[in-house]
């Protein structure tokens, strides 16, 4: 058993695919792409974020305690790709559009679905934290999904 193993089998579960905003401290939007989020709860309303301790988003989610959750689509591949590399790889040839709600969580444009999230309680496990966060605002866009499936993407047309 090692984490190659453990990475190549939870790779064999086809998810959506989001973008998890934040605002750093200068005003910057910040993102990262993630599969690794759910809804938890209708009353109240939560959702959870799994993020990795290395991953520049989490100390930045652990100042501010609001994350964004932006459920891609399928014509957003470019975002996903882009936001998934490591912040020293991202080279500023794409530049998408956020819009902050009241509360200051950027909405990524034209995504299938964003929420804006205040978090309420975090756990720490293992190299990741999940944020649990009750949900201030919801956007709905229109749409296919983006799918990530077997360390690639997909469209609901193939």
């Amino acid at each position: 058993m090692d984490a190659d193993l453990f990475r190549r089998a939870w790779g064999n579960f086809a998810t959506g695919v989001s973008l998890v905003t934040t605002v750093e401290g200068d005003g910057k939007v910040h993102g990262m792409t993630a599969n690794g989020i759910a809804s938890i709860s209708l009353d109240p309303m939560l959702a959870m974020v799994c993020v990795g301790h290395s991953a520049n988003t989490y100390p930045i989610i652990e100042r501010t305690r609001k994350f964004g959750i932006n459920i891609l689509s399928d014509l957003q591949k470019d975002i996903g790709d882009y936001y998934a590399r490591p912040d020293d790889r991202r080279d500023g040839s794409i530049s998408p559009n956020f819009t902050l709600t009241v509360s200051g969580v950027p909405f990524l444009e034209d995504s299938l679905s964003s929420m804006a999230c205040h978090v309420v309680n975090a756990h720490v496990e293992g190299d990741h934290t999940v944020f649990i966060g009750a949900v201030k605002e919801i956007h709905l866009g229109e749409g296919n999904p983006l799918l990530f499936f077997k360390s690639d993407w997909f469209t609901l047309s193939g």
